[in-house]
């Protein structure tokens, strides 16, 4: 039997995205958001309201990055979500990681992080259901050793999700099945 809950927050897992921009003095700003997907092939779609300090650059600046935290940096991925970069405007030298500077966008790279999109600023989109901020990717770097046979291995990668049920943090690694086609011993 189900019981009905109070959280409306109940999508599980959420990404554990970084979100990377220049500050206008140059220094590096780095935002924790769950509120994240693809939008489309190559654009990402982030849920992020205007006050965050990270969407003033990423609309300054045009650019941004995504990149995904993994396990190995659970407390710097938490620790960038819990302290705004309009308060703490040197986070990422607080946490001990280190960025480079993307040569596709003009944004930074957390080289910590196995897996980066680099993305170009498209729009905000702020109507009561809109989205946030929208960007296209223009490249995505990724270490060589999180893969296998030239493809990301998510067993490598060490990943990360949120749950929103308990506000704990969970690595995503076991596969179990594979996607078009487990399904087709159903097809009739």
């Amino acid at each position: 039997m189900k019981k009905n809950i109070k959280t409306t927050e109940a999508i599980f897992p959420m990404p554990v995205l970084m979100i990377a921009t220049y500050n206008e003095d140059g220094t590096v700003d780095v935002m924790n958001a769950a509120w994240g997907m693809m939008l489309e092939r190559d654009y990402v779609a982030l849920n992020l309201t205007e006050t965050h300090k990270t969407v003033q650059n990423i609309r300054e600046r045009k650019a941004f990055t995504v990149s995904i935290a993994d396990a190995p940096h659970v407390k710097e991925a938490d620790y960038f979500g819990m302290v705004s970069g309009n308060t703490t405007p040197h986070k990422l030298e607080n946490s001990g990681l280190t960025s480079t500077r993307s040569e596709h966008v003009d944004a930074p790279i957390i080289n910590e992080f196995p897996i980066c999109l680099e993305c170009e600023f498209v729009e905000y989109q702020k109507e009561e259901f809109g989205c946030g901020v929208v960007g296209k990717v223009i490249n995505v770097s990724v270490e060589e050793s999180v893969m296998t046979d030239e493809k990301v291995d998510i067993e490598k990668v060490h990943a990360i999700a949120f749950d929103p049920y308990t506000h704990g943090y969970y690595e995503v690694t076991k596969r179990v099945g594979n996607a078009f086609q487990d399904g087709l011993t159903l097809k009739k």
